[in-house]
C-alpha cells in the first residue's frame, strides 16, 4: 500500500493532462514489457530445443543481416504513418506473428515435439529472428513515440514512473511464467506437456501485446493534442517541414544522420558498449541455466526466475531511485554514473568467477540498465529531429545491439579457446577498456545535450537547411 500511495502522490504532483498522458503511456509500457519479457526469456530455450545451444553465437551474428531489409521497410513506414499509428501497427503485427509462431512450435515435425536438434531446422531460426526484431521494431518505436511527446523536464519527472509501470509488467509476466513452469510436474498430471506450457505462455504474450494499440488509441482521444508536442523547438520544426512538404526524407536518412553527427554516433556507442557486456554475461548465464534446468521447461523456468529478479530490483531502483538520481545529479552526471556503476559490478564478477557472482552481476547490471540507463539515454533523443528519433534510432537499436551481440559471441568463443586460466585476464582487459571509452562518451553526450536544451537547439535540423 505504501508503494501505491507513493506512486499516486508522485502522479498527483503532475499537471492533470500530463498525468493522464503518463498513466496511458505507463500502461502501454506495462503491456509491451509484459509481452517482451515472456518471449525474450523463452527465445533461447526454444532455439536451443530446436536448433541447439552451440548455434546461439551464429544466430546472433546472422540477426544483423536478417534485419537489414526490415530497417529499410520500417523507414518507409515512418514517412507514411503518423507516430501513434506506427506504434499501433507494429504492436498489432508482432502480436499476430507471435500467434503464428506459437502454432508451429507445437508441430510434431517442425516444432519442439521433435527433440532432434539440428542447424537445418528453419523454425528455430525464424523464431529467434522474430524475437530479436521485437526490440528495434516495437520497444524502440514505443520509446521514439515517448521521446516525441515529452519535453526534457517532463521526461526527468515522469520517465521513472513509467519505468516502474514496465517493471510491474515484467515482474508479473516472468513471475507467471516461472510459477507455471515450476509446477510443471503437477500440470503434467492433467495432460499438459512442456511444449503445451511454452505455447500457452507465448499466447499470453501475443494477446497482451494487442492491448497496446487499444490503450494508445484511447489516449489519442482523451489527451488534447496540445499536450502531445514534447520538445517545443522540435515540434515547431516538424510542423514547418510538414507544411513545406519536406517531412519525407527517404529510407537512408536515418543511417546518414547516424554517420554524420557525433551526437548520434555517441548514442550508437552507448548502446554498443552495454550490449557487448550484456552478450558476454548472458551467454555465461545460459550455461548455468542449462546446468541447473532439466529440459526445455526447466531451463525456461530458471531464465524466467532470473528475469523476475531483474525486474524486482529494477522496480525498486526505478520507483525510489530513478527520479531522485536524475533530479539530484542531472543528465550529465547520471550518464557518468551508468558506466561507473556497471564497471564496479564487472570488477566483482571478473575476480570472483563463481556461478553466484555471475547471476548477481547479471541481475544488477540489467536492473541498472532498465531503471537508469534506459530513461536517461532515451531522453537524449528528445532534442532531435523526427528522423533521428525514429529512423536513426532504429539503426542504432538494430545494428548497435545486434553488432554488439555478435561481438560478444566472438569474445565468448575466443575466451573459451584459452580456457579458465585466462578468463580474468581476457574479460578484465575487455571490460576495463569498454568502461573507459564508455565514460568518455557519456561525458561528451551529457555536455552536448545540456548545450542543446540550454540553447533550444534541434539536433539534425541543419540537415534540412542544407537540403533547402
Amino acid at each position: 500500500m505504501r508503494f501505491l500511495s507513493k506512486l499516486f502522490k508522485s502522479l498527483w504532483e503532475i499537471e492533470p493532462h500530463e498525468r493522464l498522458k503518463t498513466l496511458f503511456l505507463g500502461s502501454t509500457f506495462f503491456f509491451v514489457i509484459f509481452s517482451y519479457t515472456l518471449i525474450k526469456e523463452l527465445k533461447d530455450s526454444v532455439f536451443m530445443g530446436i536448433v541447439g545451444r552451440e548455434w546461439v553465437p551464429q544466430a546472433k551474428l546472422l540477426t544483423i543481416f536478417v534485419l537489414i531489409p526490415l530497417v529499410f521497410l520500417y523507414s518507409k513506414l515512418v514517412d507514411s504513418m503518423r507516430r501513434y499509428q506506427l506504434l499501433c501497427f507494429c504492436a498489432a503485427l508482432y502480436s499476430i506473428i507471435g500467434l503464428v509462431c506459437t502454432f508451429f512450435i507445437g508441430d510434431p515435425v517442425y516444432g519442439l515435439p521433435n527433440t532432434v536438434t539440428s542447424q537445418y531446422r528453419i523454425l528455430g531460426w525464424l523464431f529467434y529472428f522474430f524475437v530479436e526484431s521485437f526490440s528495434p521494431f516495437v520497444l524502440s518505436v514505443f520509446w521514439a513515440f515517448l521521446n516525441s511527446v515529452f519535453s526534457p523536464s517532463s521526461a526527468k519527472q515522469n520517465y521513472g514512473i513509467m519505468i516502474a509501470f514496465s517493471k510491474v509488467g515484467g515482474m508479473l509476466s516472468s513471475g507467471l511464467g516461472w510459477l507455471f513452469l515450476y509446477y510443471s510436474t503437477t500440470l503434467h498430471t492433467y495432460g499438459l506437456t512442456d511444449v503445451g506450457m511454452i505455447q500457452i505462455l507465448l499466447i499470453i504474450s501475443s494477446i497482451s501485446l494487442l492491448a497496446v494499440p487499444c490503450v494508445v488509441l484511447l489516449m489519442m482521444k482523451r489527451v488534447p493534442g496540445s499536450h502531445m508536442h514534447g520538445y517545443e523547438a522540435a515540434y515547431k520544426l516538424e510542423k514547418k517541414l510538414s507544411k513545406d512538404g519536406k517531412d519525407h526524407d527517404g529510407m537512408l536518412s536515418g543511417l546518414r544522420m547516424l554517420l554524420k553527427y557525433p551526437y548520434t554516433f555517441g548514442l550508437f556507442g552507448f548502446v554498443l558498449f552495454y550490449e557487448v557486456i550484456s552478450a558476454v554475461i548472458s551467454y555465461q548465464r545460459l550455461g548455468v541455466a542449462q546446468d541447473v534446468g532439466c529440459g526445455i521447461a526447466g531451463t525456461s523456468c530458471f531464465l524466467l526466475g532470473l528475469s523476475f529478479s531483474v525486474h524486482c530490483v529494477g522496480f525498486v531502483i526505478s520507483f525510489f531511485g530513478t527520479r531522485m538520481i536524475v533530479t539530484k545529479l542531472g543528465e550529465r552526471l547520471s550518464l557518468l554514473f551508468i558506466p561507473l556503476s556497471m564497471g564496479a559490478m564487472l570488477l566483482y564478477y571478473t575476480f570472483t568467477t563463481t556461478p553466484a557472482a555471475l547471476l548477481i552481476t547479471f541481475v544488477i547490471i540489467r536492473a541498472i540498465y532498465y531503471a537508469i540507463n534506459q530513461p536517461v539515454t532515451e531522453s537524449l533523443y528528445i532534442p532531435t529531429v523526427k528522423a533521428v528519433k525514429f529512423k536513426t534510432k532504429s539503426w542504432i537499436d538494430t545494428f548497435g545491439k545486434k553488432m554488439a551481440k555478435g561481438m560478444g559471441s566472438v569474445i565468448n568463443w575466443v575466451s573459451s579457446q584459452f580456457g579458465p586460466a585466462w578468463f580474468a585476464t581476457i574479460h578484465g582487459s575487455l571490460f576495463g577498456g569498454i568502461i573507459i571509452v564508455w565514460t568518455l562518451v557519456a561525458y561528451f553526450l551529457g555536455r552536448r545535450y545540456h548545450k542543446a536544451i540550454k540553447n533550444q537547439e534541434v539536433i539534425g535540423s541543419d540537415e534540412y537547411e542544407e537540403t533547402a
